[in-house]
């Protein structure tokens, strides 16, 4: 079998009997999570822009939006993902060379789930394949450093899952697979310089293009089966050689899966968490900062401190306040927060911020550098103008696979980002329905969903 078959192999075998208690507790936990994310994420700019472009187009309505309304499969699989990418406050997956959202495959899934008549068991199963491929295929083919972007491996999760929420044999979802990786290999500008809405929807956008494909593999559609190693297959073009043996993988990739605790790019987690800490211990202001230095690993210095992916003091829209390590520093020491509050234009425009932002020196580290990512370590040190030095040294924070957030947190989260779209009996329910997602059918899901309010402010 080409490799495409054997992963395809691999998501039909797969079964809601394959997965662990604390698989289905973790996967609970990721979809309240990107619920959340999602509901808070309603009265977004791009968001809108999105749903007055399908309701204007219109077309068959088997699926239910978040909000209320109906679509087709592959359109409410882009709003979806649109709406838990939206705010950059959801899950994340590290890799050496590579960091992904895994959660950014909930949209298609949940879309593929509901019109196939899907029971949250089976749900949760496509959910679960579409972890494991997203983040195996992150460490063995990383790409952020030849220059393309990580939803060009989800689209072979996307493939997977969506695949698997159908119910598709092993043929048709090699073919998906082999449509979806011929055609979704995307640019890492996405999120180097000047940074767009894109930045938010690149990933949406190939939730759309591959549940559309596995659409058209279902009904017989073939593409290329040989899009791994194959001539000028996804191996000789871009990848690099690799193995994977998808006969020996499990569904456990989850649980290394991570969970943000602060509206902000992944990688400034711990950074944010201790610059919070200093500021609780020592009780300074933002106006008796000199400068605040943080040595960090180069990663996080790439993608979010200046480094390679470009300035990070040149802030002036929410894509860039939230990868930008010296934005959401300052922002922290000036609200005691990082919420998607702390991203609105006024926000972000004000001259306190912009102030503080130039005074933060991000620095790489060699010795962190080599502790990712397995830790997320950072030294801070704020310099006040008195004289007076504060040291706080970290290698993780809460929501870090070594410090793993519990329900009862994410909860709190859930309730904090939906409360302006919701009244508190929907959000019992939606919360009760996440608790509860292998017992009930989707559908029902979609129905409390449905009742989210664009505003409620």
């Amino acid at each position: 079998m080409t490799q495409a078959e054997q992963l395809a192999a691999f998501v039909v075998q797969a079964s809601y009997g394959d997965l662990s208690k604390s698989v289905c507790q973790q996967l609970k936990i990721r979809v309240l999570d990107a619920l959340g994310c999602a509901i808070g994420a309603m009265d977004g700019e791009p968001i809108l822009l999105i749903r007055s472009q399908n309701e204007d187009f219109g077309g068959t309505s088997r699926c239910t939006m978040i909000g209320g309304g109906q679509g087709a499969p592959d359109r409410t699989a882009f709003y979806h993902s649109a709406l838990v990418r939206y705010l950059d406050f959801n899950d994340s997956y590290l890799a050496k060379g590579e960091t992904c959202h895994p959660s950014d495959n909930l949209g298609a899934i949940l879309a593929a789930a509901e019109y196939a008549h899907q029971k949250g068991q089976v749900f949760m199963t496509a959910l679960a394949v579409s972890y494991q491929v997203h983040c195996r295929l992150s460490d063995v083919a990383p790409l952020r450093a030849k220059g393309f972007d990580h939803t060009t491996q989800g689209a072979y999760a996307v493939a997977a899952g969506v695949s698997k929420a159908l119910g598709m044999d092993q043929t048709k979802t090699a073919h998906a697979i082999a449509l979806c990786g011929t055609a979704f290999n995307a640019l890492r500008v996405t999120r180097t310089g000047k940074l767009s809405h894109w930045k938010g929807l690149a990933y949406p956008h190939t939730a759309f293009g591959c549940t559309h494909a596995t659409f058209l593999a279902m009904r017989g559609i073939t593409g290329p089966l040989g899009v791994f190693e194959g001539n000028k297959g996804f191996m000789d073009t871009i990848s690099g050689r690799f193995e994977i043996d998808w006969s020996r993988e499990n569904l456990e990739r989850v649980n290394q899966t991570i969970i943000k605790r602060y509206n902000a790019e992944i990688h400034s987690q711990t950074a944010i968490e201790g610059i919070l800490e200093l500021k609780e211990e020592y009780g300074f202001s933002a106006a008796e900062v000199a400068r605040i230095e943080i040595d960090i690993f180069d990663v996080a210095y790439h993608i979010i401190g200046g480094g390679e992916e470009g300035d990070k003091t040149l802030v002036s829209s929410k894509e860039e306040a939230d990868h930008s390590l010296p934005y959401m520093i300052a922002v922290a020491v000036l609200d005691d927060r990082v919420m998607p509050d702390q991203y609105l234009l006024e926000r972000i425009q004000n001259n306190d911020v912009q102030a503080l932002l130039r005074k933060v020196t991000v620095r790489p580290s060699e010795a962190y550098s080599r502790q990712f990512p397995d830790q997320m370590p950072c030294r801070i040190t704020v310099s006040l103008l008195n004289g007076r030095l504060m040291v706080k040294e970290k290698q993780d924070y809460e929501g870090f696979h070594t410090r793993p957030i519990r329900w009862e947190t994410v909860v709190q989260k859930f309730e904090r980002l939906s409360s302006p779209y919701t009244d508190a009996p929907l959000r019992r329910e939606i919360i009760d329905a996440v608790a509860n997602l292998d017992s009930i059918q989707i559908a029902y899901l979609m129905r409390l969903l449905a009742k989210v309010q664009v505003s409620m402010a």
